[in-house]
């Protein structure tokens, strides 16, 4: 065939084919709503988003593509990863939900695991340190017995496992959460809760680690903001403003959205049963068997306190499993317990002991928080929401692992002093004389350490930007 008659008919062919496309077109049924049809439509979605949180179009989230797995190690840290998935479900109920505590049982997350839409992955590991391996060597080596190594190498195939599945990582804690995020090859998101560049600014600034702190310009090392510097890191978010300024010096493009550790505390007040006592918070922590001793060293520093009111003890301890323990320490300390209960308040159990009164609940601190005048603490992140509603606290440093007199000068220092550290039984019991006797100086200091922690709405905050960042990526 000659080159004039294939073009020819190659006019002719496309020309066959361009009014097929046409007729196909046009035979094609429309989908388009008519004013009536929107407005039919729209009557029944209005009626039932009236009670509806709205969320811009902007935000919302594929969810067939999202799924997330949030690393945390430690209780206050599980805390926080909770506030923040309770956030995010509420702005998307239909992305997929799972946890994976690095230490402990995670038990602040079983309310949404009961209800279904929040999946727990790996397999609890009690360690004798108390997840602290790092701050002992001792503690490493007993840690290495329990299991530590073969824990950490299950959780790291589940990890890589969800990574193949998809999941997005969002990292909860410090350099171990992170090191995990960033070795699955995963993107992530990474909330830093422990470290604040306050704990070296304030106070006296004498020691080795104020020395290295200053050089870098930032609490977190330089192996912990590399990570941070990931192209596969979408986000870092930490505890204040102070700190987010160091670590953007070094490149990281960190953001202080607000503390979630503020959330979720109740604001009620103190029952008129107890108006006529003094009221403490007796914090003892959440590692076992520290927690013990440190319940041990405060009530026996809280009997010595000389105030002519009587006192209200109220120990909202974290796990039903530590009931037998707390009451043999009562008993061993000469306290009767009157056998009553008030279920309606969370109170459990009460003990009495001349004008001393302790009442004894499980999971229970965010209800009580707001009924104590002065805190008596060897907790972490307890201590911290109790000093942010503005209620001072005093504690008793003790061998650890956990609180340590390290670890009690770091969390005086991050408070600005709102918690008073004691070097004995008698200097705790007239602190607190102290603070009681002193409704201006109680306040003060309480105000103090509320400003260092923050406002309340951190959760909500990080749960909308880290759904604003899935958005863009989708």
């Amino acid at each position: 065939m000659k080159l004039a008659t294939r073009y020819e008919w190659s006019i002719v062919l496309g020309g066959f084919l361009r009014k097929i496309k046409r007729k196909i077109i046009k035979a094609a049924p429309r989908f388009e709503l008519g004013i009536k049809d929107l407005q039919s439509s729209a009557l029944p979605l209005g009626h039932a988003a009236e009670n509806e949180i709205f969320i811009p179009t902007s935000n919302r989230i594929s969810q067939a593509e999202q799924k997330l797995l949030f690393l945390s190690n430690g209780h206050g840290e599980d805390t926080i990863a909770c506030r923040v998935i309770g956030s995010l479900y509420e702005i998307n109920p239909d992305i997929s939900y799972e946890v994976m505590p690095i230490v402990g049982e995670g038990t602040v997350f079983a309310k949404f695991i009961k209800e279904g839409w929040l999946s727990k992955i790996g397999s609890a590991t009690v360690l004798p340190s108390g997840g602290f391996s790092n701050q002992s060597v001792i503690g490493l080596v007993l840690d290495l017995k329990a299991g530590l190594l073969k824990s950490l190498w299950i959780q790291w195939t589940l990890i890589r496992k969800s990574v193949r599945e998809g999941k997005i990582i969002v990292a909860v804690g410090d350099f171990l959460p992170l090191l995990l995020a960033w070795a699955s090859g995963a993107d992530y998101f990474f909330i830093g809760t422990p470290k604040s560049d306050y704990t070296w600014t304030s106070g006296p600034r004498f020691s080795i680690s104020d020395i290295y702190h200053r050089l870098k310009g930032t609490e977190w090392d330089p192996w912990e903001y590399c990570l941070m510097r990931s192209s596969r890191c979408k986000m870092v978010a930490v505890r204040d403003k102070i700190t987010s300024r160091g670590l953007k010096n070094h490149g990281v493009e960190a953001i202080a959205p607000g503390n979630p550790m503020m959330d979720g505390i109740a604001k009620s007040k103190c029952p008129n049963h107890f108006e006529r006592y003094r009221r403490l918070i007796l914090l003892c922590g959440s590692r076992l068997p520290e927690a013990y001793q440190n319940f041990n060293k405060l009530l026996t520093a809280i009997q010595l306190i000389e105030i002519p009111s009587p006192i209200a003890v109220f120990v909202p301890l974290n796990s039903y499993s530590m009931k037998s323990k707390i009451e043999f320490i009562l008993i061993k300390l000469g306290f009767k317990t009157t056998y009553e209960s008030m279920s309606e308040l969370g109170i459990s159990g009460i003990w009495k002991k001349k004008s001393l009164l302790i009442l004894i609940g499980f999971n229970q601190f965010s209800s009580w928080a707001n009924w104590g005048e002065v805190g008596v603490a060897n907790a972490g992140t307890a201590t911290e929401q109790l000093v942010g509603i503005g209620i001072p606290c005093v504690s008793l440093p003790g061998g650890g692992p956990q609180f340590n007199f390290s670890f009690a000068k770091r969390q005086s220092r991050l408070l600005g002093g709102a918690v008073a550290i004691s070097k004995g039984y008698k200097i705790l019991a007239e602190k607190v004389e102290f603070l009681l006797n002193s409704d201006i100086d109680r306040k003060s200091i309480g105000l103090t350490g509320s400003r260092r922690m923050g406002p309340e709405g951190g959760s909500q905050s990080l749960a909308l930007m880290i759904s604003t960042k899935l958005s863009q990526s989708s």
